[in-house]
């Protein structure tokens, strides 16, 4: 069974290799590359975790009448949620 290979990790650095882009108007620069690699250092369950926190407070404030706040925070949800799928898939695909 092989295991999941994390780009940012500095063994999984040494074996990196850029997919092939099939057109030069695709290509990503290197900030891209360079924000995919940090943001795989971030674990998963933190994004599941923020999204949690968010849709808790959103009841809680929406059980103390704060209408505001309530909805506020939780649209927070679908884009924690996301961003932790975005997360995910630059792990397990990789910065290309």
């Amino acid at each position: 069974m092989q295991q999941d290979i994390n780009p940012a990790s500095r063994r999984s650095m040494q074996d990196y290799r850029a997919a092939t882009v099939m057109r030069a108007e695709h290509t990503e620069s290197s900030l891209t590359r360079l924000l995919e690699q940090q943001t795989a250092k971030i674990p998963s369950d933190f994004f599941l975790f923020a999204s949690l926190c968010a849709m808790g407070f959103s009841l809680v404030a929406e059980l103390s009448r704060k209408k505001r706040a309530s909805h506020f925070v939780g649209m927070w949800v679908g884009p924690l949620l996301i961003m932790g799928v975005y997360n995910k898939m630059v792990k397990t695909f990789g910065a290309r």
